[in-house]
């Protein structure tokens, strides 16, 4: 090859002799490298130190990339061909950046959303960016009565928590940040105008801030301060934009958090008004309750009971067992309407049937849905060393009696379903309880709960009373846990409606004391 040949080709060629020294180049040539005295293109040293085996090399020339690919021509010459790649090598670069940070946003993703609790998000928050976008982050979320709760993190990963105590206004474009307004640039941001709150101990000075808002769902989540170093270069655009989608993914992540918090909270609180209540003696009468939800990993249903003690030394105690059409939480819904609605009239318990007609027409008054529910009311009054019952059932399962001998009775009371028809009728039956004697209320879920060996045989009515025979004498406690027990190993792990128990036992005069003797101990003879 010659340079005449190679005046014609698309690229800078040079012609090198074994010296590493310039002997022929094009026009293309002459226009890229520099020229020397002789006229000739002075070589960049990266091509100069080829060695004696020429091979593909890469180097820059006059601030653009380029690679040079040899020709061997003879023993004492070899042609260089040179290809510009400064686009090229910006597209890779480009490349491997995109995917180095689309790579992080996905480990981001899924480290944030593996945690439902706003301080840990918060944490991760400000763990990851120290980690990947700055030498240290912090992480401030809206707080109540001002005190905004914050979280700060270096490049070790040493977290620190704290309160926000000055106006955010103090540094530029925070506030602006945690009402979710588009961020400052960080150029814009004095770096040394950085609050002492901000900066980790021995951070030293800082160089560079950006501050970007975390959106959340409808309001802001709050807002993430990047901190980078004096010695360190500034955050590029490029590191700016990067920092944003990182935030907009935090952001996401805390206000569900948040959301999530705020629901729990909501709904603890609520449940505890839906929650079976825990029972215990009243006025000389023992009560004793056991609720199991249609689906076991649920606390709430249809069923429930409750107690209400009176408001005198002599009144009645008001008990109650009910329920509800339906299962789960719309069923549960009901349920804690009406046990309120019974509270209430709970005072006007000694007529049973005004309280059943008041209750009727509230439900009737409902909108939405008919649901109707069943009902068995109670009055219990200790009478010497007896309990006077009354009864009354509105389309409930008849309340059973285990009296001391293992008999077990009907109680005669019936009556009309509750929130179907204008008017309620009922029929109360008037009981005495011995000393050890119980009457025991349950729902449907005990009597039509499917078990057995095939699996698909009622519990029924009859299996229930012979239960029941063996419990003469036990404790309140004693009988729920039993039929509990019973009809748990009746079900096994089949579907089974809700389940409610209640035990209204006539205490033994005497009692056992307990091993700690400070417990209630077990009733005997």
């Amino acid at each position: 090859m010659s340079l005449v040949s190679a005046a014609s080709a698309p690229y800078p060629v040079v012609l090198v002799n074994s010296e590493g020294r310039a002997v022929e180049a094009n026009a293309a040539a002459r226009e890229v490298l520099d020229t020397g005295r002789d006229g000739l293109p002075v070589l960049p040293e990266w091509l100069v130190e080829s060695g004696s085996a020429p091979h593909v090399l890469s180097g820059q020339v006059g601030g653009s990339s380029f690679s040079a690919h040899p020709t061997v021509l003879d023993a004492a010459t070899t042609a260089w061909w040179l290809i510009e790649e400064t686009e090229l090598r910006a597209a890779a670069d480009a490349l491997r950046s995109h995917r180095s940070h689309s790579a992080f946003l996905i480990e981001a993703s899924g480290a944030l959303l593996a945690s439902l609790n706003l301080q840990r998000s918060m944490e991760t928050t400000a763990r990851l960016a120290a980690e990947h976008l700055a030498d240290a982050a912090v992480v401030i979320a809206p707080g109540r009565a001002r005190r905004m709760p914050l979280v700060l993190c270096d490049r070790d990963g040493v977290l620190s928590t704290g309160k926000l105590r000055e106006p955010p206004s103090a540094v530029p474009g925070l506030a602006e940040a945690l009402e979710g307004f588009p961020p400052l640039p960080a150029r814009w941001i004095d770096p040394t105008a950085a609050p002492s709150w901000m900066v980790p101990e021995g951070f030293g000075p800082v160089g560079s801030v950006s501050i970007a808002p975390l959106p959340g769902h409808g309001v802001a989540a709050g807002a993430l301060v990047l901190l980078r170093r004096a010695e360190r270069p500034a955050f590029s655009e490029r590191e700016e934009e990067l920092g944003r989608l990182f935030a907009a993914r935090a952001g996401a992540a805390m206000s569900a958090a948040r959301l999530y918090e705020e629901r729990d909270a909501i709904t603890r609180v609520l449940m505890r008004e839906l929650l079976a209540p825990e029972l215990a003696q009243v006025r000389g009468v023992e009560f004793a309750g056991g609720y199991r939800s249609s689906e076991d990993a649920e606390q709430i249903g249809g069923d429930f009971y409750d107690v209400h003690p009176p408001a005198d030394e002599d009144g009645e105690t008001f008990a109650l067992l009910g329920d509800v059409s339906g299962k789960g939480l719309e069923a549960a819904v009901l349920t804690g309407k009406i046990r309120n609605t019974l509270h209430a009239l709970h005072t006007m318990s000694a007529d049973h049937q005004h309280v059943l007609g008041l209750l009727n027409d509230t439900l009737l008054s409902r909108s939405g849905p008919i649901r109707f529910a069943t009902l068995v009311l109670a009055s219990a009054r200790r009478e010497g060393s007896d309990v006077r019952l009354r009864l009354t059932s509105a389309g409930h399962p008849t309340p059973l009696i285990v009296r001391q001998d293992g008999r077990v009775e009907e109680a005669a009371t019936s009556g009309s379903l509750i929130g179907v028809l204008p008017h309620v009728t009922s029929r109360t039956a008037t009981v005495r309880l011995a000393p050890g004697e119980s009457c025991v209320l349950y729902t449907d879920g005990v009597t039509e709960a499917r078990g057995g060996r095939r699996g698909d045989s009622m519990y029924g009515e009859e299996r229930l009373r012979r239960l029941l025979e063996g419990c003469a004498g036990m404790p309140a406690e004693a009988v729920v846990e039993r039929v509990q027990m019973a009809t748990a190993q009746w079900i096994g792990k089949n579907a089974h409606d809700d389940i409610a128990v209640m035990a209204i036992t006539a205490p033994r005069s005497h009692h056992l004391t307990a091993v700690d003797g400070t417990t209630r101990g077990r009733y005997t003879a």
